[in-house]
């Protein structure tokens, strides 16, 4: 990060996670914009209050279209998108299986495979019906719910880097809980820590360091319980509705939007390492930092950042395509 005595930050806490605002001039009344500007969208997004646009979707699902304003209805088109991928590990009609499973939440518990199999039958994403002309959204199945949440912070970081600009500021930070986005490159880059799973929250593997980028991370670590010796993690399989079980810990996107950061880091902890690695071959846009569970670190490429390794029992491997 450039030094202190130069970067003003502001701080706020939205989305149930907090915010901070970091800027190269004092302007209190930007950063009272800016998080006006957060808590709209998410009154707009969220499913933890009963009312919000995709409350209302969830609330007649079964019964009849909602009609959304155009950012939503936007959002969840991409949504619908990613989880039509096929094998995709994200699905913005997983929202049945996160309420039952409630990780990270008070009354975490695992449900019975019999639960499971009957709210699995409410998670097809082709049962979520878009209407271009009427700007609405039909959940054809009651008990269905659709869920943005992994990737609402992604859409509002990156309205809030189009605002700044906008703003006609041209150096800036914003991390929504763990989403980052940048606005600008201050000389030497703006750099950002790789969180070390399982550990202290200020505990580091590495740190990033980038220009006009979005960093985000998914990692197991993030939310889970353990039960009778088995770790649930918060990143579920949308095929089986438990959590996903491979060789990873966290996946961690570096991206020119914050949006693509949310996206594929479920898409590639869905996919693996290698497999991951492969689907980025046509994305050179985006790149990705593996962690895996044998303390292994693979990169799929290193042109939009450099990397320093901050803990040495983790091992920097060759990418394996």
């Amino acid at each position: 990060m450039p030094d202190d005595d130069r970067v003003y930050s502001y701080s706020a806490v939205l989305m149930g996670s907090p915010i901070l605002l970091k800027l190269f001039s004092h302007n209190e009344a930007l950063a009272a914009q800016v998080f006006r500007l957060i808590k709209q969208y998410e009154d707009l997004l969220t499913v933890n209050r009963a009312c919000s646009q995709v409350m209302d979707i969830n609330l007649a699902a079964g019964k009849h279209p909602v009609a959304v304003s155009r950012p939503v209805f936007e959002l969840i088109r991409c949504a619908k998108a990613a989880s039509l991928l096929e094998n995709s590990a994200f699905n913005l009609a997983i929202g049945p299986l996160v309420k039952r499973w409630k990780i990270g939440f008070q009354g975490d518990s695992v449900p019975p495979a019999d639960e499971i199999n009957t709210l699995l039958a409410l998670t097809d994403p082709t049962e979520v019906v878009l209407d271009e002309a009427a700007c609405s959204v039909f959940l054809t199945r009651s008990g269905m719910e659709i869920d943005l949440g992994a990737i609402a912070k992604g859409y509002i970081a990156d309205r809030v880097r189009d605002f700044l600009r906008k703003q006609g500021e041209t150096l800036g930070l914003i991390n929504l809980g763990g989403n980052i986005q940048t606005l600008g490159s201050p000389e030497g880059g703006w750099t950002v820590g790789v969180k070390k799973p399982f550990d202290a929250a200020d505990a580091l593997i590495g740190s990033l360091q980038i220009e006009n980028k979005s960093v985000v991370t998914s990692g197991t670590y993030e939310r889970y319980f353990e039960r009778d010796g088995t770790r649930y993690h918060h990143i579920l399989n949308p095929r089986t509705g438990y959590p996903l079980d491979n060789e990873l810990d966290s996946v961690t996107v570096i991206s020119t939007d914050s949006i693509d950061g949310d996206l594929w880091t479920t898409l590639l902890y869905g996919l693996g390492v290698e497999k991951g690695c492969a689907a980025l071959r046509v994305r050179p846009d985006i790149e990705a930092i593996f962690v895996t569970k044998a303390r292994e670190i693979v990169f799929s490429s290193m042109h939009h950042f450099r990397f320093t390794l901050l803990d040495n029992r983790y091992r920097l491997t060759g990418n394996t395509v």
